[in-house]
């Protein structure tokens, strides 16, 4: 039987995917940050848990995290599966424009497959409502979005919004002259994501008035035919003034002449001052919806353009200059579309912070994930200006922005398991006992939750399923006692360095030896998924891979952004 074919983009190295270690996140308290009288939370000092009662605007348990950025994906698969609402990403464009601190000019096969894990792990995290928007240029937008539709699913593909980037033409183009990027927009279920609608502007409501002083208010006048033909509504209507007027050619008029004649009766059909024109449909301001749908051309006068956003990120470095950082107001108008106040945003390339900040600043929950060392000296300085309230660029006056809130800091903790001298799989060092419990929760699938009343309760898997770690090793008379402990109506999975027991012997506990019973899970050691990939297929044992290296491909995103200016 022939292999079933399907429709797919093909590339060198698809076939390989890396395994990734569930790390653990360390918190760097000298970094994270909160506003002088923040909103006290139960969950202060949790830094994974649900936040759905903090009041918006002011949580303080947003996410930056410092780490190669797929692995940090991989790091929150477990506590926030399903659960953000909205993932902005500006990924590398691979245009081979090498930047000061960043050169994202990477081979193409090698830029599909770091996209694609990147992509899938953004899937898992997504909750089922959830939408992902992805600025890209010409360089790779085309095979992103037939890559996003192998990852998404092509009847999830939204639409591709086209932001006007720049103004002036570039005169010494070789070809023409780039203005804009693209937005490609994905839901992860369109059967039942919308959009929200745009904000009226006064310039919108600006159109309504009111020559007839209509006591409804202000109104504005709609064609009344429609190219739809309808026999039925193809007659002609006499104006107030005697005129005969018929629909044009080919079309035909919107309602029945019943319904006109109601509608006239109603003050709703404006035959002009004169009362000789051609009817149309009276829509009044009070009657329309309360906002517009987007279009998706999107203008620099709406969303503000390369140079806008330069000089937003001038206002906390004007030395180290983003070379193309995005405007506030263009992530205000995903997050206007895509999300409510308190809703979750994910951004794994977190380049200046710009996602963060306007998130902060129009009271969403946000994650962010950077590689480069600007997490450090150029986000954080940001987001603190921004939590004390002495941003007052961008989107903050639209928003009235006064600061609040704050964020935690956390770094991806080192590999659980390293060799030792003689090439065995041990420990590492550098963890102590509280790190080796909650990696082994990861692994092993259980929700860190130390007890304080029994020293046996790690975490759980259910309400009566625990785990116990340690690196010592158990007797039977120890094992005997704690199962004696947890009982008939209890189960536990104890992680340990050793047991003198057959692991039959006790109906309520399961052992396991560590670092053994989690030896195949993962790729171990792994720290950088940006620098190196084999994109070359193994079709000959003897045959060398070729090794393409990259300076931090995809996980020092953007510290001088994305596209030649």
């Amino acid at each position: 039987m022939s292999k079933k074919q399907k429709l797919e983009l093909t590339w060198i190295g698809k076939d390989k995917r890396p395994r990734l270690e569930p790390r653990i996140l360390l918190e760097d308290k000298a970094l994270s940050y909160r506003a002088d009288d923040p909103i006290t939370s139960v969950q202060a000092e949790i830094p994974f848990a649900g936040q759905d009662n903090i009041p918006p605007k002011f949580s303080h348990n947003n996410l930056l995290i410092h780490g190669d950025n797929l692995l940090a994906l991989k790091a929150l698969e477990q506590q926030y599966a399903g659960k953000v609402k909205c993932v902005f990403i500006d990924p590398p464009y691979n245009t081979g424009s090498a930047f000061t601190h960043y050169d994202d000019g990477v081979e193409h096969s090698l830029w599909l497959s770091l996209m694609r894990d990147r992509l899938e792990a953004i899937r898992t995290l997504l909750a089922e409502d959830g939408s992902l928007w992805i600025t890209i240029d010409d360089n790779e937008a085309h095979y992103l979005k037939v890559l996003c539709d192998e990852v998404f699913g092509r009847g999830n593909f939204v639409a591709n919004a086209i932001w006007q980037k720049k103004y002036a033409p570039q005169n010494d183009a070789k070809w023409l002259s780039d203005s804009h990027d693209h937005i490609l927009i994905f839901a992860k279920n369109k059967n039942i994501w919308r959009p929200n609608l745009l904000p009226r502007t006064d310039e919108m409501n600006s159109l309504y008035k009111n020559p007839d002083k209509d006591p409804r208010g202000l109104w504005m006048s709609d064609n009344m035919s429609v190219k739809t033909y309808s026999f039925a509504t193809d007659y002609p209507i006499t104006t107030p003034s005697g005129r005969i007027v018929n629909p044009p050619s080919s079309r035909c008029w919107a309602f029945s002449k019943d319904k006109l004649t109601e509608l006239i009766a109603d003050n709703r059909i404006w035959f002009g001052t004169k009362g000789d024109g051609v009817p149309r449909i009276k829509r009044f301001l009070s009657e329309v919806q309360n906002g517009v749908v987007s279009k998706t051309i999107w203008l620099r006068e709406d969303v503000g353009d390369n140079q806008d956003a330069k000089k937003e990120v001038k206002e906390f470095n004007n030395i180290s200059v983003f070379d193309t950082p995005k405007p506030e107001r263009l992530i205000q108008r995903i997050f206007n579309l895509a999300t409510h106040e308190n809703d979750l945003i994910l951004d794994s390339f977190a380049g200046s912070g710009t996602t963060g900040a306007v998130a902060h600043k129009m009271g969403r929950r946000w994650i962010m994930v950077e590689l480069g060392d600007h997490c450090e000296t150029h986000i954080v300085p940001r987001l603190k200006k921004v939590i004390d309230g002495e941003d007052q660029g961008g989107i903050s006056k639209a928003v009235n922005w006064q600061g609040g809130g704050g964020f935690r800091y956390f770094r991806l903790a080192p590999s659980l398991l390293k060799k030792d001298s003689w090439g065995n799989w041990i420990i590492n060092k550098a963890y102590n006992a509280e790190m080796l419990s909650e990696a082994m929760c990861k692994h092993m699938g259980f929700q860190y939750a130390p007890s304080q009343a029994h020293f046996w309760m790690h975490g759980h898997s259910t309400e009566t399923d625990f785990i116990y770690v340690t690196t010592g090793s158990l007797s039977h008379d120890q094992l005997k006692v704690i199962s004696d402990e947890v009982g008939n109506n209890r189960t536990l999975l104890i992680c340990c360095k050793a047991f003198m027991a057959e692991t039959s012997a006790f109906a309520n506990l399961t052992l396991k030896k560590i670092p053994q019973a989690i030896l195949n899970k993962c790729e171990w050691d792994h720290d950088d998924y940006s620098f190196s990939l084999n994109v070359l297929p193994d079709d000959d044992a003897s045959e060398t891979c070729e090794v393409l290296k990259t300076s931090q491909v995809l996980g020092d995103s953007q510290f001088l952004d994305n596209e030649e200016e």
